[in-house]
């Protein structure tokens, strides 16, 4: 008998975190507010079930959401208090309760907008709190800056409408957007005037939708991820080189971030980041970041863009570094991981192509090609 249910424990908090840290390219949220959510959520005994996205009904209900709002705001806040009112008031509930009602029936599975270490697990909290299963997959097998920048919007799934509730109580609800980044926009100018943070509900689709439009089995590979790396930090073993295998990846350069320059702005932390490796003479490697890194250059060649992985890792642990971290003299291993096939079939549309846009962490002019192609003559 088939049981295509998982259920998650106690003892996939580590793993799950460590993966969804360390393939978040920088941004997604610190895993250490995940770990808060997770740990309440199984003391209070709520369950975490995902399935595989193959085995969602055709004619199943299924949206997507997360938080958004900037990640120094949060910190202010204090996650462990954030976590605590959500018993009293959960702001990404409420956002599912409005999908519904603008769906006129009941939501049965949601699926992550990201991997990350808070919009992950908060998805796995909505699931289970809302009494419905979370899909083994996401938009994008990384996490991105803006709601657009999905597998979802170039495979024919609306991003609207787009509940919001903000920490404040204000509800808002994008019913139609002219352009894909819109929702996003609107979205960013309610939470910076709604406290801070908010959350929401989108891209509302059927199981068939889900299964033409999703990057499958990320929490798993997550996972497998995350295990990995613990186990390679438990046995005095290469973290690096263990994220590399499992993941795909490829190790562009180990060295010491030398520069970092930016600002939190409308809330994104935007950054220009420059890492110089150990050899004679020094590669030198130019990243720009928005809340994830999104493209980089070494020695002034393009070596990935978005949506291609740029993982920044610890070279001692494996531990994913986050964006808002980063500091001149931190240590860091560079990784580089092609995305997934989806994101890659998204790009080829008109509505994929605007959504990845580089124009929308400021660079305009550059264009995606596969990381295989701009690596493939490196020594």
């Amino acid at each position: 008998m088939r049981m295509p249910v998982r259920v998650l424990g106690q003892e996939d908090v580590e793993p799950l975190l460590e993966g969804v840290g360390a393939l978040g390219t920088g941004g997604g949220g610190d895993p250490a507010w995940g770990r808060v959510i997770m740990e309440r959520d199984l003391r209070q005994g709520l369950t975490y079930r995902i399935i595989p996205p193959e085995e969602v009904p055709d004619d199943a209900v299924v949206v997507s959401g997360g938080y958004m709002g900037s990640v120094k705001t949060l910190e202010e806040m204090g996650f462990e208090k954030v976590v605590e009112d959500w018993d009293r008031r959960f702001e990404l509930l409420e956002a599912l309760r409005a999908m519904e009602g603008l769906l006129g029936r009941r939501v049965e599975y949601v699926v992550p907008f990201e991997l990350g270490g808070l919009n992950t697990p908060v998805m796995l909290s909505l699931a289970a709190r809302a009494g419905v299963v979370m899909v083994d997959g996401d938009a994008l097998g990384r996490a991105a800056p803006e709601t657009q920048m999905t597998s979802f919007i170039g495979h024919g799934v609306r991003l609207t409408p787009m509940p919001l509730v903000d920490r404040r109580g204000n509800t808002v609800i994008v019913r139609e957007a002219a352009y894909p980044a819109y929702a996003d926009e609107l979205g960013r100018w309610v939470v910076t005037r709604g406290g801070g943070t908010g959350a929401n509900t989108h891209y509302p689709m059927t199981g068939a939708e889900l299964k033409r439009a999703v990057v499958p089995g990320t929490i798993s590979l997550a996972l497998k991820v995350g295990r990995a790396i613990l186990e390679a930090r438990a046995g005095r073993e290469d973290p690096v080189a263990a994220f590399c295998r499992v993941a795909g990846g490829t190790l562009l350069l180990r060295g010491r971030v030398t520069e970092v320059s930016g600002e939190d702005r409308g809330g994104f932390y935007v950054t220009w980041v420059t890492v110089e490796g150990a050899g004679a003479p020094p590669e030198r490697m130019r990243l720009v970041i928005k809340n994830e890194t999104m493209a980089g250059w070494l020695d002034g060649r393009l070596v990935a863009v978005f949506p291609d992985l740029l993982c920044l890792l610890d070279p001692a642990t494996g531990r994913g570094i986050m964006s808002v971290e980063l500091a001149e003299g931190l240590e860091v291993c560079v990784v580089g991981v092609p995305c997934h096939g989806r994101l890659r079939e998204a790009l080829d549309t008109p509505e994929g192509a605007a959504a990845f846009s580089g124009a929308r962490y400021g660079c305009p002019d550059l264009e995606y090609r596969p990381i295989e192609e701009l690596i493939k003559d490196l020594g």
